[in-house]
């Protein structure tokens, strides 16, 4: 038995994200490197701002080191604001970037 194809290909319909809400996404959460901070503290605060594994503070951590800074969060406006001001707190310079 053919197989009949369709003319006309239906594509499905996107979804925009709603940044107003504050939740879903929409910023970024920046680390820049300095001289200051060690390795050790810099992982002990993504963790404590972010809730991120080990795992993820270590490559963020290397990342920053190597590459001169980190995208370590994303999330809604006052979620990322309340991870750098944790983050803040070690002195080390940390934006936060709308997408």
């Amino acid at each position: 038995m053919p197989v009949i194809m369709p003319d006309t290909l239906i594509r499905p319909e996107s979804v925009e994200k709603d940044s107003s809400t504050g939740g879903g996404g929409g910023n970024i959460v920046v680390v820049y490197n300095n001289d200051y901070n060690t390795e050790a503290e810099v992982i002990h605060i993504l963790i404590a701002a972010t809730a991120c594994t080990l795992h993820e503070a270590e490559i963020e951590t290397w990342e920053v080191d190597n590459l001169g800074k980190s995208v370590v969060h994303h999330g809604g406006k006052e979620e990322c604001e309340r991870a750098a001001s944790v983050i803040r707190t070690i002195g080390i310079h940390v934006e936060v970037i709308e997408e």
